[in-house]
């Protein structure tokens, strides 16, 4: 395990200062759709949803090592084990301990996998030369797939009533049957320890998403969401903390919503510690975004999964997530977001089922 490095409590004075349009960073993604994606395929019990076509827990961990070994940039540390003894892993891009540092952190939830897909995507574009100078002025931390025995199915509990055929079912709960995005307090689990212990409390972090997946029907202005934000509403959090989670919710929002096909909204959240957007936060005075996904990979309810038509668009939406804060913080551009758009941003609702969804 590494030891924490050199404080970087002035890094915010340190950060680039640059005055360009959040908008500018848009990314262009290949194979993006040219549609809104929120209108993607419902499971409707006649979409297939496969679990087969995604990483597993070997193939993912095979793929860090494999990237580990090919990029100098890169290391690659074992933070802990989960319940069943599955490796957890952090990927990290440590260029100099006075630059800002970022956490990606994913699947927390077992069934909530295309972020974990999409960060995958990610860590492999960082060891390409478009990256280089990027990360020159960054420090990165990606978590992937910290629930990775949910992500299995290798839990002590029964999963007969989930939807999705292939290889494994997928579950939101540890091996324990543990939410484990509900223990970011009390602390008891050995996935929430090993983040807390080995990378909380190891790094000095300024920013850091929670990627996660929501249910299917989430709406604002009557249109199905991409996907929807949020910062900490804990009243713990300092204003300087919130202040810089609401400029990461920009950059994410004028690069997302921006392309034509994204759409986001405001997700209706609580004010508990125990979930890693708020506690994480007040705990640390590390600026947290949540961004919820739609849709599941595997459930037991129909209405919380999509079928597998829309894992493309949902893994693009991360990697254009990702790479965009990336550079916004590498080049100083989420020092000027500019926040005010949290002020007419919509909270999604819930939008019932029609055939015209079908």
């Amino acid at each position: 395990m590494t030891t924490k490095h050199t404080s970087m409590s002035s890094s915010v004075l340190k950060k680039l200062t640059c005055g360009t349009a959040a908008a500018a960073l848009m990314i262009g993604l290949s194979g993006a759709p040219a549609s809104a994606v929120g209108n993607g395929p419902d499971y409707n019990g006649n979409e297939t949803i496969n679990t087969s076509i995604l990483h597993t827990y070997d193939s993912m961990a095979a793929e860090l090592r494999k990237q580990d070994a090919k990029q100098p940039a890169m290391e690659l540390d074992v933070i802990g084990q989960s319940v069943k003894g599955r490796d957890l892993f952090v990927a990290k891009y440590l260029s100099d301990p006075a630059n800002p540092t970022v956490l990606f952190l994913t699947q927390q939830h077992g069934n909530e996998q295309l972020t974990t897909e999409g960060a995958l995507e990610v860590i492999k574009h960082l060891g390409t030369g478009r990256m280089k100078d990027t990360l020159k002025n960054i420090n990165i931390l990606v978590v992937p797939m910290l629930n990775p025995d949910g992500a299995m199915g290798d839990v002590d509990f029964d999963l007969g009533d989930y939807l999705a055929s292939g290889d494994r079912h997928l579950t939101r709960y540890n091996a324990n049957n543990v939410d484990i995005n509900r223990d970011h307090v009390a602390k008891t689990q050995p996935e929430i320890q090993a983040l807390h212990n080995n990378v909380l409390s190891a790094y000095d972090i300024d920013y850091m998403i929670d990627l996660h997946h929501q249910g299917t029907r989430s709406a604002v202005d009557g249109k199905l969401v991409s996907g929807s934000i949020l910062y900490p509403t804990t009243p713990d959090v300092k204003p300087e903390v919130l202040e810089g989670s609401k400029r990461l919710g920009s950059i994410v929002y004028q690069n997302v919503d921006g392309t034509g096909w994204g759409h986001l909204g405001k997700y209706a959240g609580g004010t508990a510690n125990t979930i890693a957007r708020n506690g994480i936060a007040a705990e640390y005075d590390i600026s947290t975004l949540l961004f919820e996904m739609r849709g599941m990979s595997d459930h037991s309810n129909p209405g919380s999964v999509l079928g597998q038509k829309s894992n493309g668009y949902l893994r693009q939406q991360t990697i254009l997530t990702l790479e965009s804060v990336i550079k916004a913080i590498s080049d100083g551009s989420v020092e000027t977001a500019d926040t005010s758009f949290w002020d007419t941003l919509p909270e999604q609702e819930y939008l019932p089922n029609t055939k015209t969804d079908e």
